[in-house]
């Protein structure tokens, strides 16, 4: 009786170790399956953020009202279109751009307009006059931190950078630097360089952005005339504090006044 009790216990031990061994089977084969599929989901994931990354950020965000709108004529200052080389558009990566050569027909002065937007803040880092000037030839001589003052008596932090080309041509150009940034005047790129600014605008939020506005001239005279006389126009076509473009209002408005 006892031997039997104990074969009987025995065999119940054994099979109870090969059931546990074939669940122990059935679950490294069913960790293994999950392990794998979780591979090809993640890789398949990847790939799709990837071209969405990919597509958001190569996709020009557009202003609610769009550059070439900026009016022609500002006060005495008469613009024209001037082109701007492919390869530095390529370069510049911008969502969108306006270069324009403006003549004061009371004073004779004369001014190159350069307004550079993007919603994509990281792309704007590195563009600035002492590295773009430099690499196409200019020589940097100083810069000169100063303010000017708006028409509306808004005071605007600048940079006033000097160049001049080598002998012989030993021409020589300033240009006022400055940004706004998210509705705020700044002439500090350090502003929109830290890593919160490099990451991509998955919305297509317009009103996060980084603008650089570049006025330049033979003559300091000049290209202060221009800005005091032109950036309260300019800030209208950019998104405020509060994402308010006030440009919207009398565009629309001049555009109604046509039909």
């Amino acid at each position: 009786m006892y031997s039997f009790r104990r074969r009987n216990s025995r065999e119940q031990t054994l099979g109870f170790g090969v059931f546990r061994a074939e669940r122990g089977s059935i679950s490294v084969w069913l960790i293994w399956f999950v392990s794998v599929m979780l591979l090809i989901t993640c890789g398949v994931m990847y790939r799709y953020l990837a071209r969405r990354l990919r597509l958001v950020v190569d996709t020009p965000v557009e202003l609610p009202v769009l550059l070439t709108s900026f009016p022609k004529r500002v006060g005495p200052w008469v613009g024209k279109d001037m082109p701007i080389a492919p390869n530095v558009l390529r370069a510049a990566g911008n969502d969108a751009s306006l270069k324009r050569l403006y003549t004061n027909e009371t004073s004779n002065q004369w001014a190159n307009l350069y307004i550079a937007y993007t919603a994509h803040p990281r792309t704007m880092l590195g563009h600035r006059p002492r590295i773009c000037y430099v690499a196409g030839g200019w020589v940097h001589d100083s810069t000169q931190d100063v303010t000017i003052r708006s028409a509306a008596r808004k005071v605007v932090p600048c940079l006033i950078h000097r160049f001049h080309q080598p002998a012989p041509s030993n021409e020589e150009i300033l240009v006022l630097n400055f940004y706004i940034v998210n509705g705020h005047l700044t002439s500090d790129d350090r502003v929109f360089s830290g890593v919160g600014w490099r990451t991509p605008n998955i919305n297509g939020d317009p009103a996060r952005y980084v603008t650089q506005v570049q006025v330049s001239s033979i003559l300091e005279n000049s290209i202060r005339a221009a800005a005091e006389d032109m950036v309260d126009l300019i800030l209208d076509f950019f998104p405020d504090t509060v994402g308010k473009v006030r440009a919207v209002e009398y565009i629309d408005s001049s555009r109604g006044s046509k039909r």
